[in-house]
């Protein structure tokens, strides 16, 4: 018999091997670590329910794109939330005095600064420092060559730099 999605031990091992850097990608892309991990979740029950029509090799390329997706409606959903939201606040400021003084502290202001580069930026920066990939790894993983990888590397490097002083 053919291995398949939908059997549970190779169900289990597509998890137990792509649900961590599934997971850190997201966190890459939104910035919040549990709103990534139920990204993740929903995209592995997606692949669940869809387990018939998926191959093993294609399951990987199924959750980044399935959680890619996930990612970009929430980010849409959230925009006429924050649209809706604003509507009320128009002449009230949103800062309080708590919160400049909170924001003053080193750490928040580095994740800050990571969080502003643009999204490519932020990305490979993220899977370079953290999951210590390489840059051909970081490549095949988006789908870019080694050179855009190196130039989006430079880019988010030079703009930390011009941040960090300020820290």
């Amino acid at each position: 018999m053919s291995k398949s999605v939908c059997q549970e031990k190779v169900f289990e091992s597509i998890f137990s091997t792509h649900a961590e850097s599934l997971v850190n990608f997201m966190y890459y892309k939104c910035g919040d670590y549990p709103a990534s991990e139920d990204i993740v979740q929903e995209a592995f029950g997606k692949l669940w329910k869809e387990c018939a029509k998926v191959s093993i090799e294609k399951s990987k390329s199924f959750l980044f794109t399935v959680a890619t997706n996930m990612f970009l409606n929430k980010v849409k959903h959230d925009k006429v939330v924050l649209k809706f939201a604003r509507r009320g606040q128009s002449e009230r400021s949103i800062e309080t005095p708590q919160y400049l003084l909170e924001e003053a502290e080193f750490k928040q202001k580095l994740e800050l600064a990571i969080s502003a580069l643009p999204e490519g930026q932020r990305v490979v920066f993220l899977m370079n420092r953290i999951d210590k990939m390489k840059y051909k790894e970081i490549a095949n993983n988006l789908g870019l060559s080694v050179k855009a990888i190196e130039k989006r590397m430079h880019k988010a490097l030079v703009s930390l730099r011009k941040i960090t002083p300020k820290l």
